[in-house]
């Protein structure tokens, strides 16, 4: 510094104390600054101060030379306390050579910077809130200060300003938030304490609203909650958790909108700390502003169906995700099916009050006005959502909810819970809003389709579940016109058909379940017919899913649909399938389920007394597939009780090469014989006067079988029967069998001797047998006789005896 240069006011004794590297001497320069500013002061000479707090910046604060900077802040502060009250109309003077002492790479320059600052905000008190935000930022730096004593200098300032913005109420929060939202994503260990510590004062105060500017700083809020530090993550929750107390408190005033997208990228990451704390602030949102967030479900489902696959290490998150997810299923209502562009008048009806908006969706959480979902969650989409998003119609949108649903059905690595939560999601989806739903259904038929081989079977009941209310719902009729149908609704009747089989005598008979009317009952819809071809696809390309799910598969959509609709449209399609191997074992697989799941007992019974002209359809349809299968071609025989016929197919058994697979479907069938269904044919063994056939056709299958347990097991039953010399029968036309009156094609025989044909179809026990001259390809007949119900050999168009 050069001593030749003018420093008036200042005395070169002044002068020279304060360059001094004794901290008494500068300390005693203080003294004279501080005088002589006191004399300035009350003679109102504002040059003169200005003039002495220039010096003390430009020539001391700011010089090269560290004692000159110590010398400089010591005055400054000496300044700040003689000015007393009218240190405010210097603050800027005073405040902004020192922060830049903070920088300094001295400690004790930056010491002495702190204990300066600390006296010049202790004297002007409220006046520096016009210049926190640039103490806060120097303070947020000194907080990380390596030197201790740095550090515990800081800390004083900071608690004697904290103490100042809590006794004000001119703090300008909107000018700090900014500031606050920059420095929330530092790093450093000490900056997140320090700045966690002053959103807690910032929030205690009264008259501030930091809720209003939550949005901007609650992502930084979470990746501090994810602090290596214990301390600072537990401020963190702390400060999360009285922001969730203020939210609850006042639900009209939070912005939900604006933090549902920050509150999804949280509950995805793998902490499981912050994972936990947002789901629960999701789940706070989604009962609290309701319908609001339904703009942002496929995000939301983004990030909660996987939590619903953890074990019991991540309960708490189970539990609450679960809850979200229920939560935010019930703000699907069906008036989200209306189409989109009714809704906005409906909301203006509703809400003539734009600025209401928000509070009048929160209160319908589980119903009210319609609902919306945005599409799929993305990190393109923009953390921070205008506000008035709030206020716009909220309008239902399934395109980005079924693609995560769908993606996470398809993803073969997700848990068994999160399956069954997308697959409810699905169902509850075609319940509520079945109209968008199958402009969806082409995209989502082949994974439900594929789901059906999952290894668990909850997994498996639910995706049925979908299928049968795809399959059964009226929205699905591709022919209703409504306002909302697609071209993705669309669905031409040609693929839901099976090329015709060449009985047009039979198909274009009134009251007939053909291919074209199958099926019949009102609750199928044109998906049905569909569905049954693809399943049955499946089970052709993968056995292994017959043989060991189709039995589970087929009984439980005869519990969700209608059975005698899937009995038929199966046999329809069955009788054009190429792959005969295939046709006899999924006919023997339907026989299995029909004659022993309780589910069909109904079925059965009608099939038993053949009373009505659909039972009597029925038996036909069936027939003509069973055919690919020979014993399961007796055993529905049986169950219909069409004995002469059963024994008749018997006769015809003995031009068949006999395999292994052949007599294990025999023994099976006499193990049926011997169940509980079977009981009415075992007691009409008592009649052997009128069920001749009866007994003949089970002695036949007696002689088919070697000496067995199956064969012990009938020759036992048949010992049974009452007097055997009664099997001898005078005429075939006086002991016949009672009555069965039914015709192939819905038309009664007008004459009592009228006979019926019931063709065999072409490939008749093809499967198991060799076709030979005694056994041609072309279709064999047997004459059904209208008075006795007798089945007679013949050929086609020949009248019986």
């Amino acid at each position: 510094m050069n001593p030749e240069k003018d420093f008036a006011p200042l005395t070169p004794n002044i002068v020279r104390a304060l360059n001094d590297k004794l901290y008494e001497k500068r300390k005693v320069a203080a003294l004279e600054i501080e005088k002589l500013v006191r004399e300035f002061v009350a003679q109102n000479n504002t040059v003169q101060i200005k003039h002495v707090i220039q010096t003390l910046s430009q020539e001391f604060a700011l010089s090269q030379h560290p004692h000159s900077r110590k010398g400089g802040l010591i005055g400054l502060a000496a300044c700040s306390i003689a000015l007393g009250k009218d240190s405010g109309l210097y603050l800027k003077e005073l405040i902004e050579p020192v922060l830049t002492c903070f920088n300094d790479a001295d400690s004790r320059l930056r010491y002495y910077a702190c204990e300066a600052l600390y006296n010049i905000v202790k004297v002007a008190r409220g006046a520096v809130l016009p210049h926190f935000n640039v103490l806060f930022d120097g303070l947020s730096k000194l907080a990380a200060d390596p030197d201790p004593n740095v550090k515990s200098g800081s800390e004083l300032l900071d608690r004697l300003l904290k103490d100042i913005v809590t006794e004000s109420n001119r703090f300008d929060l909107v000018g700090f938030i900014p500031l606050l939202r920059e420095r929330i994503y530092s790093n450093n260990q000490y900056a997140r304490q320090f700045l966690i510590s002053w959103i807690l004062v910032l929030e205690s105060v009264p008259d501030i609203n930091l809720l209003d500017y939550l949005p901007e700083i609650l992502d930084g809020l979470f990746q501090i909650l994810g602090d290596n530090g214990k301390e600072i993550r537990k401020m963190c929750e702390v400060v999360l958790g009285e922001f969730l107390k203020e939210i609850k408190k006042n639900p009209s005033s939070v912005k939900f909108a604006e933090m549902a997208n920050i509150l999804v990228i949280h509950c995805q990451t793998t902490d499981d700390l912050i994972q936990l704390t947002a789901m629960c602030w999701m789940r706070e949102f989604i009962q609290l502003a309701g319908r609001v967030m339904l703009p942002y479900s496929s995000g939301i489902l983004t990030a909660v169906l996987p939590c619903l696959a953890y074990d019991d290490r991540k309960k708490s998150i189970k539990e609450v995700a679960n809850v979200c997810n229920q939560s935010l299923m019930k703000l699907v209502t069906p008036e989200d099916d209306e189409p989109d562009e009714l809704k906005p008048v409906v909301l203006r009806q509703a809400e003539p009050n734009p600025d209401d908006s928000l509070v009048k969706q929160e209160g319908t959480v589980s119903g009210g006005p319609s609902g919306s979902c945005d599409s799929s969650f993305s990190s393109g989409i923009s953390v921070f959502t205008p506000a008035s998003t709030e206020r716009a119609p909220v309008t239902l949108h399934l395109d980005g909810i079924v693609q995560v649903l769908n993606c996470h059905l398809s993803d073969t690595a997700i848990g068994m819970m999160t399956r069954i939560a997308v697959l409810k999601w699905l169902y509850h989806l075609y319940i509520k809003t079945p109209r968008k739903m199958f402009r969806h259904t082409d995209s989502l038929f082949p994974i439900l389709l594929q789901t059906l081989s999952d290894e668990s079977d909850e997994v498996i009941l639910k995706d049925l579940e979908v299928l049968a209310e795809i399959a059964s719902s009226p929205a699905g009729q591709t022919d209703d016109p409504g306002p909302l149908d697609g071209p993705d609704l669309q669905v031409r009747h040609s693929e839901l058909q099976v090329p015709p089989t060449g009985r047009a005598g039979l198909m274009n008979t009134p009251g007939t379940k053909g291919l074209e009317c199958s099926p019949s009952t009102p609750t199928m819809n044109s998906y049905f017919y569909k569905f049954m071809i693809n399943l049955l696809k499946r089970f052709s390309s993968e056995r292994k899913l017959l043989e060991v799910r189709g039995a589970f598969i087929i009984r439980q959509l005869c519990l969700l649909l209608n059975a005698e609709n899937i009995f038929h449209s199966m046999a329809d399609i069955l009788l054009q399938e190429e792959d005969l191997k295939f046709a006899s074992t999924m006919v023997h697989t339907l026989n299995t389920i029909l004659l022993t799941s309780t589910e069909l007992f109904q079925l059965r019974n009608q099939l038993k007394d053949l009373r009505t002209l659909e039972s009597q359809n029925l038996f036909c349809c069936l027939y003509r597939s069973w055919c690919h299968n020979p014993v399961t071609t007796v055993s529905l025989c049986f169950l219909t009780q069409n004995y002469r016929h059963a024994y008749d197919l018997i006769q015809k058994f003995g031009d068949l090469e006999v395999t292994v697979d052949f007599l294990t479907e025999v023994d099976k069938l006499v193990q049926l014989i011997e169940c509980p269904i079977f009981t009415y044919l075992r007691l009409q063994l008592l009649d052997v006067k009128n069920n001749p056939y009866l007994i003949k056709a089970l002695y036949g299958l007696l002689m088919l079988l070697p000496q067995s347990s199956a064969f012990q097991l009938l020759s036992h039953r048949l010992q049974c029967v009452p007097n055997p010399e009664l099997l001898q029968t005078e005429s075939p036309w006086k002991q016949a069998e009672p009555l069965r009156r039914f015709t192939l094609n819905g038309v009664r025989p007008a004459c009592i001797r009228c006979p019926v044909y019931l063709e065999f179809p072409p490939r008749l026990f093809e499967p198991l047998g060799r076709p030979d001259a005694s056994f041609p390809r072309r279709p064999q007949a047997f004459a059904l006789e209208a008075d006795s119900g007798s089945l007679e050999m013949g050929l086609p168009g020949t009248q019986g005896p």
